[in-house]
C-alpha cells in the first residue's frame, strides 16, 4: 500500500523527473570545445553556511549507481559521474575510466552528435595519458577540492548553454536506447505495486537517500541479501523475490527521494517523516509549520499554521484540497543498510486535522505571557530529554508520539514518565546567576496534561480531565498535593521578600520526596508553614492560610497524607503544583493590572 501511494503521488506530481532521468548534486562543469580540448571547469556549487552544497540537476540515470556506486569501478554513469570515473583516478581510476567510456559506447552508439565526440576524445585522451587529467586540474586552481573528495562533474559544449547530456540529440537517443533496453529484458513477470502482467521487473531496487542516521551512500526498503530470505527458490538478486516492474521501482524510489529533500518532510526525534495528499492540499505545506520549530525571522508561523487548521476543522473546508482528500504520512528510521517504516498513516484529510487539532488541544497549558502560544513536537520532545537536548531524545520515541498523534492513541508511556522524571531530577535547577528555574517547565507540563487526558479518554474513566489552567475543583489526591506543595512553597518565598533571598526552597529540598512518598515530608511541610507566616503581613498570611485550608478541605478524612504516589499521580502531583505555579504569577499580574487602571 505504502509503494502503490507514493507510486501513484509520482503519477500526479510535475516537478519530478521522468523515468531515466534523476536529480542529483552537480560539483562542477567541464566546458569543452569540439575537439574535446577542456576550455573551463565551471563550479557550480552554492555556498551556504561556509560549505560548498552541489547544485541539483537533471541526470541520466541507468541504473543503480546513479545513486550509489558499487565497488567494482564497472558500473559508470552516462555523460556525468565523478571526478574519479571521469579522471581515471584515485583506486581503480583506470577501470572506472574504461567503464565511462564503454557507457557512451553501450548506449549511445552510433550516435552523430558533436557533445557525444568531444566527450570521447577528452576522455580518450585522459586514459593515453593519465597525468594529464592532473595537469589539467592544477591548472583551474582545483586539485585541494578534488583531492578532498570526489565531486560530481557533467560536461557543456562552449557553445551550448545546457549539458551534453540534455542536447535534444542525446535525449532522443538515450530514451530510445532505455525503452529498448526494457522491452527487451528477460526478466519480466507480474508487478505488485501496479498489477501489470509480463512487464520488465526491476532487478535491484534503487537506494534511498535522506533519511536521518542511515548510510551516506543510500538504503533500500526492499531487499533480500541472504540465501534464508528467499521464498519458493526464488534467486535472492534479480527481482522475482519480490516483483516490481522497472517503471514502477523507478516512480515509487524517485517519489520517496524527492519527498525525503523536499519542504514535505520533518525530523521527529530519530525519525525522517514524509507527507503527501492524492492531489495538491493545504496540509501539504501545514504540517512542517504545525509540528516544527518556527524559523527566527518569522516567529508566528507555527501559530499562524495552527489557527489555520481549527478554521479548516471548524468549518469543513481546506483553501487548497478536499476534506476527502487521501492524506498519507510515513515514518522511516535507518536499521543497518535498510530504512525500517516507524509507522504509516492515511485518513481522509478532514480525519487527520481533527487528530491533530486534538493533539494541540491536549497540550494546551497556561503559561507566561513571554512563552510562545505554539508548541512545537521538537520543543516537547526536547523539554523532556535530559539538558533539554535533542541528542538525549531516547530512539523511537519520536516516531511513537507522531503516531499516537495521527491515529489519535494514547501517547507511549515513555513520555510521561520521561516527563516526571525530569521534574523529580531538576528540582533544585538554577541558571547561571544562581536563580532558581522552574523544574515543572511550560513543556513538561503540556506532556503531562496531555498524556494524562488521553489515558482518562482511553480508559473511559470517571475522571474529569484537566484543564488548560488551575481547577479549584478538582479533588484528586495527587493533584491537591501539588497544589498545597506550591502553596507551602509560596509562603516560604513570600517569608524571604522572594525566591532569590532564599539559598534553598522546599522545592529544591523536598520535590521529589513529596511527589513520591507524601507522608514522608508534609508533616515537616506544615510545621515549616507555620513558621513562615509568622513573617508575613497580616493581610497576606490571611490569604494564604486561607488558600491552605481550601486545599486540605478537598482531601478525605483519613486520606491526609498518602504513603505513596504511583507514577500516574507523580505526574498529576507536577500538574497541580504547575497549575497552582502559574495562579499565582497571573493573580499578580491582573492585580498590578487593576492598579495601573484605577490611577
Amino acid at each position: 500500500m505504502i509503494l502503490q501511494a507514493l507510486n501513484r503521488y509520482y503519477e500526479r506530481a510535475e516537478d519530478m523527473p521522468r523515468e531515466g532521468w534523476v536529480r542529483r548534486g552537480v560539483d562542477y562543469v567541464l566546458v569543452l570545445d569540439e575537439l574535446g580540448e577542456c576550455i573551463n571547469i565551471e563550479a557550480i556549487g552554492e555556498q551556504k553556511k561556509g560549505k560548498t552544497v552541489p547544485r541539483e540537476m537533471l541526470v541520466t540515470a541507468i541504473g543503480k549507481q546513479a545513486m550509489k556506486h558499487t565497488n567494482s569501478g564497472k558500473d559508470a554513469n552516462l555523460l556525468w559521474d565523478n571526478a574519479s570515473f571521469v579522471f581515471g583516478t584515485g583506486n581503480k581510476g583506470h577501470i572506472k575510466l574504461d567503464s565511462f567510456i564503454s557507457t557512451i559506447q553501450e548506449w549511445l552508439e552510433g550516435l552523430d552528435d558533436k557533445g557525444v565526440k568531444a566527450v570521447r576524445r577528452f576522455c580518450s585522451r585522459i586514459l593515453a595519458d593519465p597525468g594529464s587529467a592532473i595537469s589539467l586540474v592544477e591548472r583551474f586552481q582545483l586539485k585541494e577540492d578534488f583531492d578532498k573528495r570526489d565531486p560530481v562533474l557533467i560536461f557543456r559544449l562552449v557553445s551550448d548553454l545546457d549539458g551534453i547530456h540534455l542536447r535534444p540529440a542525446v535525449r532522443t537517443a538515450y530514451e530510445a536506447a532505455l525503452t529498448s533496453a526494457k522491452s527487451g529484458s528477460d526478466l519480466r513477470g507480474n508487478c505488485l505495486v501496479t498489477g501489470d502482467r509480463d512487464v520488465p521487473l526491476a532487478p535491484n531496487e534503487s537506494v534511498i537517500k535522506g533519511v536521518w542516521g542511515g548510510q551516506p551512500a543510500g538504503c533500500n526498503i526492499v531487499s533480500f541479501n541472504a540465501r534464508s530470505f528467499e521464498s519458493y527458490g526464488k534467486r535472492e538478486r534479480n527481482g522475482e523475490n519480490a516483483p516490481v516492474s522497472l517503471r514502477a521501482s523507478f516512480a515509487y524510489t524517485t517519489a520517496l527521494n524527492h519527498l525525503l529533500s523536499s519542504k514535505q518532510r520533518m525530523q521527529v526525534g530519530d525519525t525522517s517523516t514524509v507527507f503527501w495528499a492524492e492531489e495538491a492540499h493545504d496540509l501539504e505545506s501545514a504540517l512542517p509549520d504545525l509540528f516544527g520549530e518556527p524559523p527566527k525571522d518569522d516567529p508566528d508561523r507555527g501559530t499562524d499554521a495552527l489557527k489555520a487548521l481549527y478554521a479548516a476543522v471548524q468549518s469543513g473546508k481546506f483553501m487548497v484540497g478536499s476534506a476527502d482528500t487521501r492524506f498519507h504520512v510515513l515514518g522511516l528510521a535507518p536499521n543497518a543498510a535498510r530504512i525500517a517504516i516507524r509507522f504509516w498513516e492515511t485518513a481522509p484529510a478532514i480525519d487527520l486535522a481533527r487528530r491533530i487539532r486534538q493533539h494541540f488541544e491536549d497540550i494546551r497549558i497556561v503559561h507566561a505571557p513571554r512563552e510562545p502560544e505554539h508548541l512545537s513536537l521538537f520543543r516537547l520532545l526536547t523539554g523532556i530529554a535530559v539538558l533539554n537536548k535533542a541528542d538525549n531524545i531516547p530512539p523511537n520515541l519520536g516516531g511513537e508520539v507522531m503516531r499516537a498523534i495521527l491515529e489519535g492513541l494514547p501517547y507511549p508511556a515513555p513520555l510521561l514518565n520521561l516527563a516526571v522524571q525530569r521534574c523529580r531530577a531538576e528540582q533544585a535547577r538554577k541558571n547561571q546567576n544562581g536563580e532558581p528555574l522552574p523544574n515543572v517547565s511550560y513543556p513538561r507540563a503540556a506532556v503531562i496534561k496531555a498524556s494524562l487526558n488521553r489515558l482518562i479518554r482511553n480508559r473511559n474513566t470517571n475522571e474529569r480531565e484537566y484543564l488548560p489552567m488551575l481547577d479549584p475543583s478538582n479533588t484528586n489526591p495527587g493533584y491537591l498535593l501539588g497544589r498545597l506543595f506550591a502553596a507551602l512553597e509560596r509562603i516560604q518565598e513570600d517569608a524571604a521578600g522572594g525566591a532569590r533571598n532564599l539559598n534553598a526552597t522546599i522545592r529544591d529540598r523536598y520535590y521529589g520526596a513529596a511527589s513520591s512518598t507524601p507522608a514522608a515530608v508534609f508533616s515537616t511541610l506544615l510545621r515549616l508553614e507555620k513558621h513562615h507566616l509568622g513573617k508575613l503581613p497580616q493581610g497576606l498570611a490571611i490569604v494564604r492560610e486561607r488558600l491552605v485550608g481550601e486545599i486540605m478541605n478537598g482531601f478525605d478524612p483519613g486520606t491526609f497524607p498518602p504513603r505513596h504516589l504511583a507514577m500516574p499521580d507523580q505526574a498529576r502531583f507536577a500538574l497541580g503544583y504547575y497549575h497552582q505555579r502559574q495562579a499565582f504569577f497571573t493573580k499578580s499580574e491582573s492585580a498590578n493590572d487593576n492598579q495601573e487602571e484605577s490611577k
